[in-house]
């Protein structure tokens, strides 16, 4: 029997219409199968924003230097731990409770310049006209603003005034009575110069005066002939230990953020101002690599832009923190002849406190709350 090309052509596109149905039963299966890869994509990316959002963490330092253990009494080495732990804690607190980076680093900060252990504010040394002249920087990870001020004599917490500059002006760094000026309009607490005088820091003055009128000193503590004293004077800067005060944090949001403060140096003259204002050499922040503070001998810091060069090192290199500091703090600073130490947070949390001296007063505390405080080498 003679088939018609009609009926061909019919039969072969039934056929192929029938092929090309999809069977409901795969359709459903697969239909659940991406439906529930997808469910677990969303899980998973649920569980790691969770676990990125719960890590936060802070460091601080408080000087470092030749901090020699026989040189100092248990009840001092007390002293220093207990003002250590009692500013760490409540910078952690913040973070602990979902507040911001800033919010940490500031209040932890103003704890240490209310103390008159540290070289910041209240600790202040003196100058050559005997007076103590303060400066301060703070700086934002997560848009790189940043705030400074330097030579100032009546604002009791420099900390805050460095950040009034950053949030409320349209610069980086303030000096001496025009910041003072900008202090009081602002609403920041001013005090009597006479509230940073402590005697032990006036009676340092009056020894590298009687050694060396044209002497200068980082920070000091008394007689060095004592032993139940901390720290040894030397005119030669080499012993003493770097006074400074500073912190970095991480926020449950990922923000980083370090600030650091400072009496600068002993019998210091003519306005001199050291690293710890100075963006990128005492104070750096970028939420893409870590959170800097130093503390040392501010002319080396500054010539080899420490904070920055740490962070940059992270950038580029695509090192580690820990890796960073280390190449930055034990070779680089010392083939210039510089001596400190610096401490940093990263963006992952993780925590260095290196130096290159005898000793730093330093602390840390994680998501955990694993507190750390160490003063000496080891």
């Amino acid at each position: 029997m003679k088939l018609s090309p009609l009926f061909i052509f019919s039969f072969f596109l039934l056929s192929f219409l029938i092929s090309c149905t999809p069977n409901s039963n795969q359709n459903n299966e697969e239909q659940i199968n991406t439906t529930q890869d997808s469910s677990n994509t969303i899980q998973n990316t649920d569980n790691q924003n969770e676990k990125i959002a719960d890590n936060f963490g802070i460091v601080i330092h408080g000087g470092a230097g030749t901090i020699l253990r026989e040189n100092m009494t248990p009840e001092k080495e007390a002293e220093y731990k207990a003002k250590l732990e009692e500013a760490i804690r409540t910078g952690h607190k913040i973070l602990a409770e979902g507040g911001s980076s800033l919010d940490a680093v500031e209040a932890t900060i103003r704890i240490m310049e209310d103390s008159p252990l540290f070289n910041a504010a209240k600790g202040a040394v003196f100058t050559a006209d005997e007076k103590n002249e303060l400066d301060a920087s703070i700086m934002n990870g997560a848009d790189k603003a940043a705030g400074a001020i330097a030579g100032v004599t009546t604002v009791k917490n420099p900390i805050s005034l460095a950040r009034q500059v950053m949030e409320n002006s349209p610069h980086v760094m303030m000096a001496g009575k025009g910041a003072e000026i900008f202090a009081k309009a602002r609403g920041l607490e001013l005090v009597s110069p006479d509230y940073f005088y402590t005697q032990s820091r006036f009676d340092a003055l009056q020894k590298v005066k009687a050694k060396d009128e044209n002497a200068v000193e980082l920070d000091h503590d008394e007689d060095s002939t004592k032993k139940d004293q901390t720290n040894f004077y030397d005119p030669t800067i080499k012993d003493s230990k770097f006074g400074t005060v500073g912190c970095a944090a991480l926020d449950k949001n990922g923000n980083l953020a370090a600030g650091t403060s400072t009496g600068g140096m002993t019998n210091k003259k003519y306005g001199r101002v050291g690293d710890a204002p100075i963006i990128g050499a005492g104070t750096y922040a970028n939420n893409a690599t870590c959170a800097v503070s130093s503390t040392g001998w501010g002319e080396f810091f500054i010539r080899n832009i420490v904070a920055y060069d740490i962070s940059a090192m992270i950038e580029y290199k695509n090192i580690t923190l820990a890796e960073a500091a280390k190449e930055v703090i034990q070779n680089k600073l010392p083939a210039l002849g510089g001596n400190g130490g610096i401490i940093a947070i990263d963006k992952n949390g993780n925590v260095v406190m290196e130096f290159n001296t005898a000793g730093m007063y330093r602390a840390s505390m994680n998501k955990d709350g694993e507190l750390y405080i160490g003063i000496y080498e080891k």
